[in-house]
């Protein structure tokens, strides 16, 4: 026989067998809530002319599917996840790593906002696409030029310091875990401050002059103005940012991974400094090749972002028409 079909039959054969077939029965069982509930919503958005809310059908839907994936055979999986301290470790270093970048998103981006906006600005089409370059060029690059220049003894910024402080200005910057964790924090900020800018640029220009006009007429300082009249009407516009970037930074991977490689590590068996979801992921995959633990991690991860997404787009629809 023709061993190009000798390797079909085998293959079929492995198809059909009573683990594959029972294996397929589970992946249908915890994906048909959310597939309803997709229908669901469809239906419903067709059949009313004003939809009401819909988010709560994807959350008994996630929940329906995690209860199924547990009492088929998640539950001794998750709790050999639950009892090793790697899990907790992880997820803690992931959300301080989102936390500590967010705000600096923010304030960056509004700094540089306010100062764009301003119309005595000279040159501010060439500011605004200089400003852009770093969200326009690929994280990969990004990434290897931040290496580079955090190396202990040959990069820039250490030649830098050590020409201002001394030869013993320099400083381990991968090497050290907290320097390392600074060292990813401000390369996210450098990658991803144009999207707040520009985000923030937009909605400073929609609002309305006369506010601020009468603000003056009342004598309010540059704070009051800042605090009473732009932050409260840029918040429609922010939140929607804040909540797709706290998504993008949670499942970070090819930029830490190409600065850090997820260390510096401190000892074994416990994550390194940067070791954030993703590349925890991705060791555990192709490294230890746990697959038990790593389908029960990636069951958590899951739930996580899809509440983070169903969030994003239950933002996107209240701030919708915010400056119309």
């Amino acid at each position: 026989r023709d061993p190009f079909y000798e390797n079909y039959i085998n293959l079929f054969k492995k198809l059909f067998t009573r683990e594959s077939l029972t294996a397929l029965a589970q992946l249908f069982l915890v994906i048909a809530p959310v597939i309803l509930a997709s229908v669901a919503v469809g239906q419903v958005r067709k059949r009313t002319s004003s939809p009401p809310e819909t988010w709560w059908w994807w959350l008994v839907a996630l929940g329906i599917a995690v209860g199924l994936w547990l009492l088929l055979d998640g539950s001794e999986v998750i709790s050999q996840l639950m009892a090793t301290g790697k899990f907790f470790a992880v997820m803690f270093r992931t959300i301080l790593y989102v936390l500590a970048c967010i705000p600096f998103f923010f304030l960056f981006g509004l700094v540089l906002a306010l100062i764009l906006n301003n119309e005595f600005l000279r040159g501010r089409a060439l500011f605004r696409v200089l400003l852009v370059i770093p969200w326009a060029v690929p994280s990969y690059i990004s990434a290897l030029i931040w290496q580079f220049l955090f190396r202990t003894e040959h990069g820039t910024i250490n030649q830098l310091l050590r020409m201002l402080l001394g030869p013993e200005g320099g400083l381990r910057w991968l090497l050290d875990p907290t320097l390392a964790f600074i060292a990813v924090v401000i390369v996210n900020l450098w990658m991803t401050y144009p999207f707040f800018m520009v985000t923030i640029l937009g909605a400073l220009q929609s609002i309305p002059q006369d506010q601020y006009e009468a603000a003056d007429v009342d004598g309010a300082t540059w704070w009051d103005k800042l605090t009473l009249i732009t932050l409260p009407l840029i918040r429609p516009a922010v939140m929607p940012a804040v909540v797709l970037s706290s998504i993008t930074t949670f499942q970070m991977f090819n930029t830490v991974w190409l600065i850090t490689r997820g260390g510096p590590i401190r000892g074994a068996g416990i994550p390194g400094a940067t070791e954030f979801v993703m590349i925890h992921a991705y060791k555990e995959v192709f490294q230890s090749q746990n697959d038990g633990y790593i389908g029960a991690f990636a069951v958590i991860v899951f739930i996580i972002l899809f509440a983070a997404t169903m969030y994003s787009m239950r933002m996107t629809r209240i701030t919708k028409g915010a400056y119309e």
